[in-house]
């Protein structure tokens, strides 16, 4: 994959958390790539489907295995717009995703090297390569103008 390829397909990861956000849902998006071309998307809606597993990136694993009938992803890149949490970077492991591509980073939960790196934890049996930052401030810009939405429609 190009840097050009990780900029496409973070913009239809951006789309995705646009789905979120019209959904008022946090407003995160992924989608998973396999030789070139969108195979599972998702966007977080753990709010409207009661579901606190039904994170953009899960999401996106969920669609793909549903169209590739397998539940095991190899040679597959996941373009997130938020780096993921541990949660999602389990389920990232044991689909065997190859490379992980996030834009902003969680300083709360990330997992990708914010908080911690599970993706490098040397214990753990499969290791993802990840790459971070692209396209961020437009990811946490979409992610920060939903909170200030928020706290603005709280105090009226």
């Amino acid at each position: 994959m190009t840097e050009q390829d990780d900029f496409r397909f973070m913009c239809a990861a951006l789309a995705q958390a646009e789905l979120a956000r019209a959904a008022d849902e946090v407003p995160v998006g992924a989608v998973l790539v396999m030789d070139g071309e969108i195979v599972g998307r998702g966007y977080n809606q753990p709010v409207s489907s009661h579901d606190p597993t039904a994170h953009a990136e899960v999401m996106a694993l969920r669609d793909a295995g549903l169209h590739l009938a397998n539940y095991r992803l190899p040679g597959s890149t996941l373009y997130v717009t938020l780096e993921p949490c541990a949660m999602c970077s389990g389920a990232i492991m044991h689909a065997r995703v190859e490379r992980v591509v996030f834009g902003a980073c969680d300083p709360k939960t990330g997992v990708a090297g914010s908080v911690i790196d599970l993706f490098a934890e040397s214990r753990l049996n499969h290791h993802a390569t990840t790459l971070g930052g692209v396209l961020a401030e437009e990811c946490g810009a979409l992610l920060s103008g939903f909170f200030a939405e928020r706290r603005a429609k709280a105090k009226s």
